[in-house]
């Protein structure tokens, strides 16, 4: 189990604003990221999606995801700046994002301890596992993260799964021949369960996912000694709508490989 020191709290910028998206349209979100991601400030930006597919920056879709499956099922299939695999979004899962400067190792799992912290604080067990990923005891995930750097920036984000449609999520990510491009990089598979369920397991009364994202919100600004949350102007809305359309709803962005 992965403990949250006080000593640890020091190595989080204390200036970090926190941004909680407008938005559920995915293709808005990973365009905030990016917008974010070029702003020379640190954030802390969370997101709840539509139900959604979000690939990894060097994956294949036709390698990761069943398409059949998601047009019946009016789930979009968006692919993200970060490297690594092909993760299920919908409205019952939490999505976080920690964006600012490069530190000295910036690929460590360091980037968790804000999340572990908070999840502590709601008496929700969780460990780090050896892809950066966060699991329930008894091995299941409920938490898998990819990282972007570039240009003196970094990027970590991940996803948290509370009440998420686990029957979409597995037949989404489950396609008829995982190999047809062999230069793509593949996903890797883990069990996966819901931090409702868990919590139903231990003979504790979940929150609703609204009542958890709240208290998830609530516990992040007193981590970062955060006094209110940071809304996106009208000037930036307006550039993350120009990516979001111009990148992030193209086709030939989404599945470019």
């Amino acid at each position: 189990m992965t403990f949250v020191s006080p000593l640890m709290l020091d190595k989080f910028n204390l200036n970090t604003k926190l941004i909680f998206s407008p938005s559920t349209v995915p293709a808005f979100n990973l365009a905030a990221e990016e917008y974010l991601f070029s702003v020379r400030e640190d954030y802390l930006f969370l997101y709840v999606n539509n139900a959604s597919v979000i690939v990894g920056y060097n994956q294949a879709v036709v390698n990761e995801v069943d398409m059949d499956f998601c047009i019946e099922k009016d789930i979009r299939i968006i692919r993200r700046l970060s490297g690594g695999g092909a993760v299920y979004h919908d409205s019952g899962n939490l999505n976080y994002a920690f964006i600012s400067d490069k530190k000295e190792m910036p690929l460590s799992a360091d980037f968790l301890l804000p999340v572990i912290h908070v999840l502590q604080q709601l008496n929700i067990p969780v460990e780090t596992g050896k892809r950066k990923d966060l699991w329930l005891p008894g091995g299941y995930k409920v938490s898998g993260t990819a990282s972007h750097v570039s240009k003196g920036r970094e990027l970590h984000h991940g996803t948290l799964l509370y009440e998420s449609n686990l029957e979409h999520l597995k037949r989404s990510l489950s396609p008829e021949k995982r190999n047809l491009i062999t230069k793509a990089t593949a996903s890797v598979p883990s069990p996966v369960k819901n931090i409702s369920s868990f919590l139903k397991e231990e003979k504790r009364n979940p929150f609703s996912f609204r009542e958890f994202v709240k208290r998830f919100v609530d516990e992040s600004m007193k981590y970062f000694n955060i006094a209110g949350l940071t809304s996106f102007s009208p000037a930036e809305v307006e550039a993350i709508e120009t990516l979001q359309r111009e990148k992030y709803s193209q086709r030939t962005w989404n599945y470019k490989m």
